[in-house]
């Protein structure tokens, strides 16, 4: 499953391990795109700027996201095109890889840390050849409107677009191989002491992507006794006063985080 934090959501995949994910070569991973219909929509589903050196991978996403309903505004190979072409066209969401040239370690990283500074509005969404806790946690971090998956995501066409339009409403996206590497560990020194058994496991339904409703039917429960559970969770965990939905992240990662203090 893709973990969608918040925004009424479903979860609808299977996780994968936390090992590299071998990508192949241009030629394969650009066939690797699946084949889907156009959507026939009369609105755009939303602008979007792509970055990852390889062209054959970058060239077979933005045909896949023009035949979805999106506007490819532009395409870049490396990170300062990136921000030149973002400055420039101001898209809805950029899709970028963490690894870019010229040192190929975290130049996408950087580049979307400068977005998020400057275009605060812009959705982001950092794919991986595997999973990076830190960076993926201090991503999450900056707010709404983010995202973090492997590159394997991209080859599940439903799953993968589905998951661009939750992070340009404004939603905050999780592989699903982050939330088990984290989650598995044990927890020492938990910060979540504070919270009551079922406010407990509230929270770690949460993380799974769940929405209120979803929660509500996994415990046989009204979607009003999720929703003051979810209150008491907030308060308790003293988060800042800011957006429900933010501090609904900000709650997930303090169970995150608290699950990755134990490993």
């Amino acid at each position: 499953m893709i973990a969608y934090i918040f925004g009424g959501i479903t979860t609808n995949s299977a996780g994968t391990s936390g090992r590299p994910q071998r990508q192949g070569t241009q030629e394969t991973r650009s066939r690797q795109l699946p084949e889907q219909a156009t959507v026939d929509s009369g609105a755009v589903a939303g602008r979007v700027a792509l970055a990852d050196d390889d062209l054959l991978l970058r060239e077979g996403m933005a045909s896949l996201l023009g035949r979805q309903g999106f506007e490819v505004v532009g395409q870049a190979g490396d990170a300062a095109d990136l921000l030149t072409m973002v400055r420039e066209t101001l898209p809805d969401l950029v899709v970028v890889d963490i690894r870019m040239p010229p040192t190929h370690t975290n130049e996408g990283l950087e580049a979307a840390r400068t977005i998020r500074e400057e275009f605060p509005q812009i959705g982001i969404l950092v794919l991986s050849a595997y999973v990076e806790v830190e960076h993926a946690t201090e991503l999450l971090a900056t707010g709404q409107s983010i995202g973090y998956l492997l590159k394997t995501r991209v080859t599940d066409v439903g799953e993968f677009t589905e998951t661009l339009r939750r992070i340009i409403k404004g939603g905050s996206v999780v592989d699903p191989t982050l939330v088990h590497e984290l989650v598995s560990a044990r927890r020492r020194n938990d910060p979540l002491d504070v919270l009551s058994s079922r406010e407990r496991e509230v929270l770690a339904l949460m993380a799974e992507g769940r929405s209120n409703a979803g929660i509500a039917r996994h415990l046989w429960v009204t979607e009003g006794t999720v929703e003051k559970h979810v209150q008491h969770i907030l308060t308790k965990l003293r988060l800042p006063e800011t957006g429900d939905d933010h501090r609904r992240v900000l709650a997930v990662l303090t169970f995150l985080e608290g699950s990755q203090g134990g490993s």
